[in-house]
Parts: structure tokens; C-alpha cells; sequence
């Protein structure tokens, strides 16, 4: 009640298009399926990649930065990075306990030709796909403790795409297979609020001062 409350005061501060707009993406948010980035060198491709989630309601990613660090290019992300939840990990086993303590099935990413052709891949629990660095790929860590392994079909001599144009090739197919099944893949009511109490601040100059004055701060 604390936050709706909230929410209600701050909603006046933005238009009626902007509110209904909000409430029209959450509609097709998820975090059913999730991504997680393994040590991404060019900052072009991390920042694409979360744009490619937003674009495909993917709620929250998980970025990896033992090697690199904090890698993103606000430019080519073009805003995607505010509508998103973004977690950050020095390593990827801190990663993966994280995501399993959350119900995530771990699924590696590879174009070995033992994982399973994304064509055949079947969502039957939360899953959370991990992709590595754009020459070596993904880490033993994660290669040894994945659940399965998914791979984009190729038929040229090429056996390797770039990592942002992966991530967007696997998000498209498996969004759309999610929200075509009986999976509850939607966000709950509780985490559509606090996403909504986000958004609204973001969207408000000077949250500060009105924040202030909604607690009675002169």
C-alpha cells in the first residue's frame, strides 16, 4: 500500500500517454527467461545486447565482469538501460548461484555441435542463457556447470556470430515461443508496481525535490 500510495502522488507528475505507455510494456515484460554476459570486451556489443533485451521484454540481465569491467556505451544502448534491471557479478559461479537460488535453469550458449538446436529447444522452466566473450566464448566455469546447451543452427563455413546479433536471434524465437504456451511467463502484480515506482521516478526532473516534499522534507 506504501508504494501504490507512492506511486499515485508521483503519476501526477507525468502525462497520462507516458502512464498508459508503462503500463502497455509491462504487459509483455518477463523474467521467465533472463540473460547473462560472460566477460563482453566490446563495449558496442554488451551495450546491444541490452538493448536487444529490452526490445524483447527480457526484464533483468546479469553482466559478468571479471576481466573487463563495467562495459557500456549509453549511446548504442539508446536509453534501453533505464527500462531494464541490470545485475553486476565479479565472477560467473557468483552468477550462476544466484540465478539457481532463483529457480533458473542454466543454459550455455555454444555452437558446439552437441547443444541443442534452437529450433528444438523446448521452455519448460525458468531459464537464464549465458553468453561469452566474443573470441573464446564461454568460460569452463560455466561450460561445466550449465543444465544444457543451446546453439543457433549455421550453414555456412562461418561458425560463429557476433554476440550482440546472437543474443538477439535467440531472444526473438524463444519470446515468442514462451508467450505462445500455457507457461505463466508474465510479471507478478507486486513486481509490475515496483518496476512501474521505478520507471516513474526516472521520468520526473528534480525526483528529488518531489520526493522531499511527498515525506514533508522542507
Amino acid at each position: 500500500m506504501k508504494d501504490q500510495h507512492l506511486l499515485s502522488y508521483l503519476e501526477n507528475f507525468i502525462s497520462q500517454a507516458r502512464k498508459d505507455r508503462f503500463l502497455e510494456v509491462l504487459e509483455e515484460r518477463t523474467k521467465f527467461i533472463t540473460v547473462a554476459i560472460e566477460d563482453v570486451f566490446q563495449v558496442h556489443n554488451s551495450s546491444a545486447v541490452i538493448r536487444s533485451c529490452e526490445v524483447f521484454g527480457v526484464q533483468e540481465i546479469h553482466v559478468i565482469e571479471n576481466r573487463y569491467g563495467n562495459r557500456m556505451d549509453n549511446k548504442i544502448a539508446m536509453g534501453a538501460q533505464q527500462w531494464v534491471d541490470t545485475y553486476r557479478y565479479k565472477n560467473a559461479s557468483e552468477c550462476i548461484d544466484d540465478l539457481r537460488k532463483s529457480g533458473y535453469q542454466i543454459v550455455a550458449t555454444t555452437p558446439n555441435h552437441t547443444a541443442c538446436s534452437l529450433e528444438k529447444f523446448e521452455i519448460t522452466d525458468k531459464l537464464a542463457l549465458f553468453f561469452g566473450t566474443e573470441k573464446e566464448g564461454l568460460s569452463n566455469v560455466v561450460l561445466e556447470r550449465a543444465d544444457t546447451f543451446l546453439k543457433i543452427p549455421m550453414y555456412g563455413f562461418t561458425e560463429s556470430l557476433n554476440i550482440s546479433v546472437s543474443v538477439a536471434i535467440i531472444l526473438h524465437q524463444l519470446t515468442s515461443k514462451l508467450k505462445k504456451s500455457k507457461l505463466s511467463w508474465g510479471l507478478t502484480d507486486d513486481e509490475k508496481l515496483a518496476i512501474r515506482l521505478k520507471w516513474t521516478k526516472q521520468s520526473i526532473r528534480s525526483i528529488d525535490d518531489v520526493l522531499a516534499r511527498y515525506h514533508g522534507i522542507k
